[in-house]
């Protein structure tokens, strides 16, 4: 295996203000009442992303590694930190929507100010603390999706219902053509972290693993097809859905992918261009596990493994497709030809969020980061159209629980051959 090589002291300085400052101008819209509220346990306040992801680069970089360094305000710990146990007590993550102070400048203010600290110690750190500023980096990428797709939910919460990036009116697309599929035999391949680049460590170690015969669609679900199943009572028919899936679908009252609504008898969705008609030929998005199982079961079909996805996968280009380049609308987009892996919305995969082989979590706070979450979780795979560009590849693995819907997530079909 290819051993990973820390990056220069100059490339990290790129990718760190590159990274940082695409978070600053996602957040550049809002208020700082937009910034402070949030609006449910699942997501987090845009003021508090950017001061945790400002909290992890003080910590485990400055304070650490830095002799001398004194932390911006030595109340922040206990505001920001989100998970992690070794670092102590902490805000409860249910009521991060009651800290209206500090305010939005002043956590502007500490970003620029553990910006600066960090740009000047680059050249200095060891290279295992460079990997660790790499870490910080993507795991920034991670919360700048987070922040977009917590905005969303907090705008879809207001009665005004509120653009944070107006667009122009939608050019109607033609429909892609149906749903081809790409047969694989019976195969031993190997998926994981290959050792080149950045991956976190629940992508790995590199291992076997068995497909049997199957096919794989070529493209995701379109809105359309997700408007046949609800035509069809799709949300009606309790034989296409998983047990907690079904129990769900009454106590909540599902009828459709969140943020639609039937408008005068036109399907709309919200997103963060305000309300519009539902796009037919663009991937349906914001749809749970249960959901996604519940339509490949009436489609006659399944969702694939994540083996069978990563297989796939990796003849493609994880740069290409709909992804988050710069601040501005944010939405799945018609396919625009060919298959593709990557962008639009997050994959469903059937697989549970488990260890490989052979895991083991890093030592330290930083060994939290992933493997005690490996537990009631389902795999999602390709990153969506709020993935910033150059942080998923075909390894990466995504996870949520089964009910969780408000993250750019859909459906690709596989098949048994």
């Amino acid at each position: 295996m290819e051993q990973r090589k820390s990056a220069s002291a100059d490339d990290l300085t790129t990718l760190f203000s590159d990274v940082r400052g695409l978070s600053e101008a996602l957040a550049a819209p809002l208020s700082d009442a937009d910034a402070t509220v949030q609006s449910m346990d699942d997501a987090s306040p845009a003021k508090w992303h950017l001061a945790h992801t400002t909290w992890f680069f003080e910590t485990f970089i400055l304070r650490d590694h830095v002799p001398g360094y004194r932390l911006h305000d030595p109340r922040f710990p206990f505001l920001f930190n989100s998970y992690y146990e070794a670092e102590g007590r902490r805000h409860a993550r249910g009521r991060r929507g009651m800290v209206t102070r500090p305010t939005l400048a002043e956590v502007l203010d500490y970003r620029a100010a553990v910006n600066a600290a960090v740009v000047a110690a680059l050249p200095t750190l060891a290279d295992d603390v460079r990997d660790l500023v790499t870490l910080g980096c993507h795991h920034e990428q991670q919360h700048q999706e987070l922040l977009i797709t917590d905005i969303l939910h907090l705008f879809s919460e207001n009665p005004l219902e509120p653009a944070i990036w107006p667009a122009a009116p939608k050019v109607p697309v033609a429909m892609p053509a149906a749903i081809g599929w790409i047969d694989q035999d019976e195969q031993v391949v190997e998926i994981g972290h290959d050792g080149r680049g950045f991956a976190f460590d629940c992508e790995g170690p590199r291992h076997r693993s068995l497909l049997a015969p199957h096919a794989i669609a070529d493209r995701t679900v379109t809105n359309g097809e997700w408007q046949q199943f609800i035509a069809e009572g799709g949300y009606r028919e309790p034989r296409w859905w998983l047990s907690d899936g079904w129990a769900w679908v009454q106590r909540e009252r599902i009828e459709a992918p969140l943020y639609w609504e039937q408008r005068d008898g036109v399907w709309t969705r919200f997103g963060l261009d305000g309300r519009r008609p539902v796009d037919p030929a663009a991937p349906v998005t914001h749809v749970s596990f249960y959901e996604a199982d519940a339509y490949a079961s009436w489609a006659g079909a399944r969702l694939p493994t994540e083996a069978e996805w990563e297989n796939a996968a990796a003849r493609h280009d994880a740069h290409g497709g709909n992804q988050l380049d710069a601040a501005g609308p944010v939405e799945p987009r018609p396919a625009a030809g060919g298959p593709a892996f990557f962008g639009d919305v997050w994959e469903w995969t059937g697989s549970a969020y488990r260890p490989y082989p052979g895991f083991a979590p890093a030592d330290g706070a930083v060994g939290e980061y992933n493997g005690k979450f490996m537990n009631g979780q389902f795999v999602l795979r390709g990153g969506s159209c709020a993935t910033p560009r150059g942080h998923a590849r075909a390894c990466y693995r995504n996870f949520f629980y089964p009910h969780q819907r408000w993250q750019f997530t859909g459906v690709r079909l596989a098949q048994d051959r």
